[in-house]
């Protein structure tokens, strides 16, 4: 299936559920699942909780 150019942003809490609802949302819908964590931690090389004891949140 084809998005068509939209998209679902999950938005919440860390530990409220947001991958787990993203990676079950993605395989029902047959679209690609973005995790910006994963995004950000290929980028910098680094884990989210390293990059804010570093620079801070």
């Amino acid at each position: 299936m084809n998005a068509g150019g939209r998209s679902i942003a999950l938005i919440g809490f860390m530990g409220a559920g947001k991958s787990a609802v993203g990676r079950e949302l993605a395989a029902r819908v047959k679209w690609p699942r973005f995790d910006t964590d994963e995004m950000i931690r290929q980028r910098f090389g680094s884990s989210i909780p390293e990059i804010f004891a570093k620079y801070g949140e």
